[in-house]
């Protein structure tokens, strides 16, 4: 097949380009980004939960996307539904791919195409949305979540799924037995093939050959068009599903014997440590958020954020670069184990182990500690933040304590379980 006939093969989208020598078959991705978030409130008081920002650069959905645009898989549709405002806007300025190939990133929002009702579950979701496979007429459909940190390449992923021949590919991670009842987990054979799906087990069952291990589901997902489409129509007819993708498709098709595992531990991306493999956080808590924020900044992160060859990827609006200001006596600007991004000023304070988002600004004699903060915080003179998460465009005010006396913080703030102080958005504090 000649470069002409290849070009126009892949912009018009058939089928038939699954034949070309070297392809893949016809792939369309679904991220699902509709989710409420409610547990890491009141970071998600304003917006979506993928849409929280994260690293001190990024958003938790630019995982997800960066993981398919590494691999390949440039055409994607972003179901949304809470608070999507600064998630679509987001979308819109950093994830706009060359149509020339007929790549896209697109934000869809619920349309109520089936009835006058948000989506009902995850399975509602891409129910309700069967038009965008309509129109791109996909072979395999990859249904990812929104707002997991970690590297993957599904590629691999898709290779099992179309080696066996599965109806739905489940991707599994590891886990200790212990704490395996806290994930959805997959019971499968030696050959992968799914037995059954369990929701939070207490008595989870191991992995084949691994009796101190189970497999628990990441929530990602690769579908046979075929198979998912059929699983939606018996699904929607259904009155009394909950209309989930984990608790009602996959024992649909585990059913049939169609369903089977991907075990995440052996997936192998460019550039990754031996370390960082096998890395995946979900950060659906606060605490889980923050924990995985503090991988960030340790001196050997098991999570690397500077990987180029598989880089997450974001866009920022150009800043000058990060500053640090004045060195005499105790009046130092100084950030150690610290991630601190463009537009943000350390003027005499002192940072550590802690990520500063852009236009952040820590003045003379403040110390931060262990923490968090978004973009436009302001740390004034003297003040003392410490194992806290600070949302966007708050001023803590001179000589101000957080995180010293939980005791007092939590009859004013949201104070996590494990004792992180967090303040939302714009929040006032006196």
């Amino acid at each position: 097949m000649n470069t002409v006939i290849l070009i126009e093969c892949m912009v018009s989208g058939r089928e038939s380009c699954a034949s070309v020598a070297g392809m893949r078959p016809h792939v369309l991705a679904m991220v699902l980004a509709g989710g409420e978030g409610k547990r890491l409130f009141p970071l998600t008081r304003d917006r979506a939960k993928p849409a929280v920002p994260f690293g001190g650069t990024y958003r938790l959905i630019d995982f997800a996307l960066s993981n398919l645009v590494n691999a390949g898989f440039r055409r994607i549709v972003v179901l949304t539904q809470y608070k999507s405002h600064s998630l679509d806007r987001h979308l819109a300025q950093t994830w706009r791919l060359s149509p020339l190939l007929g790549n896209y990133v697109a934000a869809v929002p619920a349309q109520m195409r089936r009835g006058p009702h948000w989506f009902a579950g995850s399975a509602d979701a891409v129910y309700q949305n069967l038009n965008l496979i309509e129109d791109e007429r996909p072979e395999h459909v990859i249904v990812f979540g929104a707002d997991h940190i970690y590297r993957m390449d599904p590629r691999q992923m898709l290779d099992q799924h179309l080696e066996t021949g599965a109806g739905v590919t489940i991707a599994g991670i590891p886990v200790p037995i212990e704490e395996a009842s806290a994930f959805g987990v997959i019971d499968a054979d030696e050959t992968g093939r799914i037995r059954s799906f369990l929701e939070k087990p207490a008595d989870p069952p191991p992995m084949p050959g691994d009796p101190d291990r189970a497999f628990a589901s990441m929530g990602n997902y690769i579908f046979r068009t075929d198979a998912l489409l059929d699983a939606l129509a018996i699904d929607a007819a259904d009155e009394a599903s909950k209309h989930d993708i984990g608790g009602n498709i996959i024992p649909l098709l585990t059913e049939r014997g169609e369903s089977y595992v991907y075990d995440f531990a052996i997936n192998v991306v460019p550039g990754q440590t031996e370390r960082e493999r096998g890395y995946w956080r979900d950060v659906g808590t606060l605490d889980a958020y923050y924990d995985a924020s503090m991988d960030l900044v340790a001196v050997h992160p098991v999570f690397d954020l500077y990987n180029r060859r598989w880089p997450i990827l974001t866009w920022d609006m150009p800043r000058p670069p990060a500053k640090f200001v004045h060195d005499t006596g105790e009046r130092r600007g100084e950030a150690v184990n610290s991630l601190v991004a463009n537009g943000a000023i350390v003027s005499g304070g002192k940072v550590r182990q802690s990520i500063l988002f852009p236009q952040v600004r820590v003045n003379s004699y403040a110390r931060v500690e262990e923490s968090v903060l978004f973009e436009g915080v302001t740390v004034g003179r003297g003040a003392v933040v410490r194992r806290a998460i600070v949302d966007k465009n708050v001023t803590i005010p001179d000589g101000f304590q957080l995180g010293v006396d939980l005791v007092r913080d939590a009859e004013r703030f949201t104070v996590s379980a494990e004792g992180i102080v967090v303040i939302g958005k714009a929040d006032k504090l006196a």
